[in-house]
């Protein structure tokens, strides 16, 4: 092992509801976070109605960070994970044309026809392994190319290599958020010229891959002077969020699935190599590439927006909703009264959630929730029926054996949803760590720069162990509850 590098490792860590900065400090094989920083994001549309996000003033909140976590000691390196699939395009002289649209604006369902009339589904699985998202960024690149901006663009960035870019001034495609941009070639790890070709992408509109680990760059001059940090370097780490999440997974044992619970919920197992079956596209199961040459294989589950935005509806009508009192009101509701597929296209766009399960629940002769309570219980048993549909689907499919759930991000902390999670899949769930991401994040960087040794996976997972808050739910023995979630599974797909 390299002599260890003094200083923290910084983690930028951007959700589609908020981001932070977090120092990481690496002590005796045990990692300590420290949020410095915390900001607001969201997408709103601009004068045309175009769904967008404020990209610059996320970078100014993240430079103010970034300074707010060198007031605390040196500063070893630092590294950006954001959601998938968006990007922002800049022209000859590097400038960005425009905020990146966001992956909820309507523009992608006329795009997605008109690239399956290039590419089939079938083919655009076999080649890119990835599920079918009406949003992956395939759809997003056709839906752009009808637009003004297209004709002038240089330079294709996804969100966090265009943050590291805005940082460093190195233009890169990290591996595993390139690969879910149905772009990819995901057995050869590499932009497919192929449907490059067939989608008429220049190749180079796309900077090179790099693997996780990596080093992109050190600060530029003029970050380095507004952040006071110096010319610290910048590490590419799994630039998916979900990929710095299943790195910090702080499983012992290799029969594990995964949640990546939050504002989506990534439901899992991790492989060697990707799947790519007509089988598993049937199944909309996708193979995003993970750090050390690992496979997500995984379905994407509509996750807590549902509810985050029943929330954001409430509050609009000034209804009184405080989270934790929604949660101990639900849990005195009857168990899986009204259950929905939370995965519908219904639920995708931001707009009074509310109403939408109540016509969903209408439709299906189901009782209609009407109260801020029933509501949540309906999305809580929801999620439940479809992490046992995505965990069930991936053993089948991968003929991976799973004995243990580990839950980590926000949602981890929802004990109610944890433990409908464990009764649902009949399968012992163990939650936390909350800050699942910043922690592989760090991990990431802290093995690139030596501060770790390399032990692969497993070695990063166990440094992740220790310290951890976890809590484990164990599944109820009652048979006649297993046959009640199997009942709701049923209702949910014959619907």
């Amino acid at each position: 092992m390299n002599e260890p590098t003094r200083g923290a490792f910084v983690a930028v860590d951007l959700g589609a509801s908020s981001g932070r900065v977090i120092r990481g400090e690496v002590v005796k094989g045990e990692v300590t976070l420290t949020e410095v920083a915390r900001f607001p994001n969201g997408a709103t549309p601009d004068e045309s109605g175009t769904l967008r996000w404020d990209l610059s003033g996320l970078v100014q909140a993240i430079l103010e960070g970034l300074r707010a976590a060198g007031e605390l000691g040196p500063v070893a390196s630092i590294g950006v994970d954001t959601w998938a699939v968006d990007y922002g395009l800049l022209d000859s002289h590097g400038a960005l044309l425009a905020e990146p649209v966001a992956y909820r604006d309507g523009r992608n369902e006329a795009a997605v026809p008109r690239v399956h009339e290039r590419v089939s589904p079938a083919e655009l699985y076999a080649i890119s392994g990835m599920q079918h998202l009406p949003f992956n960024t395939a759809y997003q690149v056709n839906a752009e190319q009808q637009g003004e901006l297209w004709a002038r663009a240089s330079t294709l960035l996804l969100v966090p290599d265009l943050i590291a870019y805005l940082l460093t001034g190195a233009k890169v495609a990290e591996l595993t958020n390139a690969s879910t941009t149905a772009l990819l070639d995901v057995g050869a790890g590499d932009w497919s010229a192929e449907l490059l070709e067939r989608l008429d992408i220049p190749r180079d509109l796309l900077p090179d891959v790099v693997m996780p680990g990596s080093v992109i760059g050190t600060l530029s001059p003029e970050v380095a002077e507004r952040t006071g940090l110096g010319e610290v370097p910048v590490v590419a780490v799994g630039s998916h969020d979900t990929a710095s999440a299943v790195v910090g997974v702080p499983a012992r044992r290799s029969d594990f699935a995964y949640i990546s619970c939050g504002t989506w919920s990534l439901v899992g197992v991790e492989l060697d190599e990707p799947i790519r079956t007509e089988a598993s596209r049937a199944k909309n199961f996708t193979n995003e590439l993970g750090v050390d040459g690992t496979v997500r294989y995984l379905r994407n589950v509509m996750g807590l927006w549902v509810l985050q935005e029943s929330q954001r509806t409430w509050a609009e009508q000034e209804v009184a909703v405080e989270l934790q009192q929604l949660l101990a009101d639900a849990a005195q509701l009857p168990e899986r009264g009204t259950v929905i597929d939370v995965d519908h296209p219904d639920f995708l766009p931001p707009g009074d959630m509310p109403a939408r399960i109540a016509a969903h629940a209408e439709a299906t002769g189901q009782p209609v929730p009407v109260t801020p309570a029933e509501v949540t219980r309906c999305v809580l048993d929801s999620l439940a029926v479809a992490y046992r549909r995505a965990v069930h689907d991936a053993v089948d499919l991968s003929g991976r054996e799973v004995g243990v759930i580990h839950v980590v991000g926000g949602g981890s902390r929802n004990a109610l949803l944890m433990q409908l999670t464990a009764d649902a899949t009949g399968l012992e769930v163990v939650a936390g760590p909350e800050e699942s991401t910043a922690l592989g994040n760090v991990l990431v960087q802290a093995r690139a720069l030596g501060a770790v040794p390399d032990t692969g996976l497993a070695g990063l997972r166990e440094i992740a162990s220790h310290g951890a808050d976890l809590v484990t739910y164990r599944p109820s023995i009652d048979a006649t509850c297993a046959l009640g979630w199997a009942e709701a599974e049923r209702r949910v797909r014959d619907a």
